[in-house]
């Protein structure tokens, strides 16, 4: 019998000063039994550095959600739909290989990897020269440090806030504050 995804429920209040967005975001979290907490909450970090971009790109009419992540290889961690359907953001977490980052480059406007692990660096000298042709393709290294430290904050009812100013990432609930600053490698 296969094992069943543990459901996750955030309360994610967002305010990104340095893209003047502020916004409450209710938001189910599935995490496969193979992922880890840290994977889990680096995907909420990701989507609370990209969340601007439901008003900068879609003026606010959009659906900014997870998706399927690692229980189909063909959808994103997150994504940012359209009133139309179009995915106008796709974001991945991890080291992915270079042949599903570009068929995620071909099925949406944008794409932004969010890499973290001890491991990251090796991952990246070893992919980069496959990925300068991927024009809509960001990528960025969450410290290691950092992203372990978002553990502490899983739990199955967040109240999280998140502060995006200067680049960096304040996540922080009643008891704990993890602050992220992600490198951008391209």
């Amino acid at each position: 019998m296969a094992l069943k995804s543990t459901v996750f429920r955030a309360h994610l209040q967002i305010a990104d000063i340095d893209h003047g967005y502020y916004a409450d975001h209710p938001l189910t979290l599935a995490r496969h039994p193979s992922e880890t907490d840290e994977r889990m909450m680096v995907r909420l970090a990701a989507l609370a550095l990209q969340a601007h971009t439901l008003q900068s790109v879609c003026n606010g009419d959009g659906t900014l959600a997870f998706g399927a992540g690692l229980s189909d290889p063909d959808e994103p961690d997150v994504w940012l739909r359209d009133f139309t359907g179009q995915t106008r953001l796709w974001i991945e977490v991890g080291q992915p290989e270079d042949k599903p980052l570009a068929k995620a480059c071909a099925k949406a406007d944008a794409v932004v990897l969010y890499c973290f692990g001890h491991a990251a660096e090796v991952w990246w000298k070893g992919i980069e020269n496959k990925l300068t042709r991927l024009r809509n393709l960001s990528v960025y290294r969450m410290p290691s440090e950092a992203a372990q430290g978002l553990q502490v904050l899983a739990q199955r009812s967040m109240q999280l806030q998140a502060t995006v100013q200067d680049g960096s990432l304040m996540l922080a609930d009643d008891r704990s504050a993890v602050e992220i600053t992600p490198l951008r490698w391209k």
